[in-house]
């Protein structure tokens, strides 16, 4: 499974991205996907997940009614929009994808929030 990231950029505060995750490879073989985010000096922490059999989404709490994660089957892709951006969201944002027994990961997008 590969992933590439893109849609990242610089934001003022309050304001709106939309991240993209095209995913190729053994798609059908992935049963969790979901977003990530590492903030400078900090620890990788979760952004949203979901099972792909039609589980449902799980957001962190703080991402909660200002992010949402969808997917668009056809296109092998998966998204993070983000509304009501807070500096604190800056963060470099990786999307992953995981099988039985495999974590993918994309490249990474960098989101920067300015005050």
């Amino acid at each position: 499974v590969q992933l590439q990231a893109s849609g990242g950029g610089l934001v003022q505060a309050g304001g709106s991205l939309r991240l993209s995750c095209a995913v190729s490879g053994s798609v059908f073989s992935i049963r969790v996907m979901g977003w990530y985010r590492q903030a400078p000096g900090k620890q990788r922490e979760l952004v949203a997940t979901v099972i792909t059999n039609g589980g449902s989404t799980n957001y962190a709490d703080s991402v909660k009614g200002r992010f949402t994660m969808s997917r668009d089957i056809a296109k092998n892709t998966l998204y993070l929009q983000m509304k009501s951006l807070k500096p604190e969201d800056t963060a470099v944002y990786y999307c992953n994808a995981a099988t039985y027994d495999t974590s993918n990961w994309g490249q990474g997008t960098e989101v920067t929030v300015s005050s």
